[in-house]
């Protein structure tokens, strides 16, 4: 019996497996965290994963969770100081009654923020400022909550900063910016248009009942608010600033974001409690059990097998390669999440020192893939709180339906498009 099929391993790989289904399926409404921990202790504590594996794989993650926390602060601090409120009220005022301009309205916006603060900043701070807008409109929030889902990740490869999982994928060999544009600046318009179309056909029907108040009374905001506004807008200068220069993106989040909070409890003369209490503090571990289960399968050698199927694939079929793995990693992150996902497609195609155009297609299924299910990405998760947190709530069966209308079309023009470039 070969090493990779030998009990152990075969051990390992369903309780990351059985793990992976609990953070998708959420059994007993448990939180998503809660499965991905036990996956990981029960890991360890049964001798198939070494502690120490282990703690290299919390480790791999860092720069992830200090962008998280960074992003998650900057999003609190501006929920309590009025920000999204102030910006609900002058987004229903530009639709002046109408649903459908409104809708557009939050795409052009989800698009912006995604392109240059992430789609995890999409999912965390664009979502209660759409919900705040939907609430003020007096008008029904989901349409336009699904588009802060779909954008973040069909907008999330413009830019390398767009998406932490691009630095993953492509990590020390990151193509030069005006290299990068001149890759996905066509794909990347292409699957943004096609997001849209589909989005906006899909809720057509629900557009069509929507009447959007007119009557609103102006939202005042207050100097919190403003501080905490120029640290969103400021955090994003500090990402590109970051990109610009190959740095990482998790330290300079976290700094951006908690000296933005910290400011605005200065003035305010306390808060910090409030704050820090309601902060989605569960979302750490969710990852850091994400990348303990992905260390487990590097462990036991699924990735050296990746890496040699896909060498061998792509120096006989380049093209159907690229194709093959864009589609192939696109279902994958699906299964596992795009974090885990993105990981192992990265390693692989640094080791297997593939050609740009399959990278480039690899990275498009990582990015746009996870739009088929409600746990795909990260960005996802995110936004599944968001809306939990708003009295909203998605089921995995309704919004696998949207992402079969949604997802695909947007990832075979997206791929089209790379292979044209």
């Amino acid at each position: 019996m070969s090493a990779l099929s030998s009990t152990p391993n075969l051990a390992a790989w369903a309780i990351a497996g059985l793990a992976t289904l609990g953070v998708i399926l959420r059994p007993f409404s448990w939180p998503e965290a809660i499965w991905a921990v036990v996956g990981a202790v029960l890991l360890v504590a049964l001798g198939l994963l070494p502690w120490q594996a282990a703690l290299n794989g919390v480790l791999k993650g860092t720069d992830v969770y200090l962008f998280l926390v960074g992003m998650m602060l900057l999003s609190e601090i501006a929920r309590k100081e009025g920000l999204f409120d102030w910006l609900s009220s002058i987004a229903v005022r530009h639709a002046r009654g109408s649903a459908t301009r409104l809708f557009l309205l939050v795409y052009i916006v989800g698009t912006v923020v995604t392109v240059f603060l992430s789609n995890d900043a999409c999912a965390v701070v664009l979502t209660p400022a759409v919900y705040a807008a939907a609430k003020a409109a007096r008008a029904e929030p989901l349409p336009y909550l699904f588009v802060c889902a779909f954008i973040a990740n069909a907008a999330s490869f413009v830019l390398p900063i767009s998406n932490p999982a691009n630095l993953v994928v492509y990590a020390a060999h990151m193509p030069p910016l005006p290299q990068w544009l001149a890759r996905f600046a066509l794909p990347s318009a292409l699957a943004i248009l096609a997001t849209f179309a589909m989005l906006r056909i899909s809720q057509n029907r629900e557009l069509r009942r929507i009447k959007v108040a007119t009557d609103i009374d102006p939202v005042t905001l207050s100097a919190t608010g403003k501080v905490a506004g120029f640290g969103i807008v400021a955090t994003a200068f500090v990402l590109l600033a970051a990109s610009a220069f190959g740095l990482e993106l998790g330290l300079p989040t976290f700094i951006s974001g908690l000296a933005a909070t910290l400011f605005v409890l200065a003035i305010r003369r306390g808060g910090l409690v409030e704050v820090v209490k309601d902060v989605s503090w569960s979302v750490l571990p969710l990852v850091a059990g994400l990348f303990v289960l992905v260390e487990a399968l590097d462990v036991t050698g699924v990735l050296r097998m990746i890496a040699a199927a896909l060498k061998a694939s792509a120096q006989g079929a380049p093209e159907a390669t690229a194709w093959g793995g864009g589609v192939l990693v696109a279902v994958l992150c699906n299964l596992v999440n795009n974090l885990p996902a993105g990981l192992l497609a990265g390693a692989a195609v640094q080791n297997a020192d593939v050609s740009d155009k399959i990278a480039g297609a690899i990275l498009i299924g990582v990015d746009l893939g996870p739009s088929l299910s409600v746990t795909g990405s990260l960005a996802t998760i995110l936004w599944l709180v968001a809306i939990r947190r708003e009295g909203e709530n998605v089921g995995a069966l309704r919004f696998l339906k949207l992402g079969l209308l949604v997802m695909p079309p947007a990832l075979v023009l997206a791929l089209v498009g790379l292979l044209l470039v």
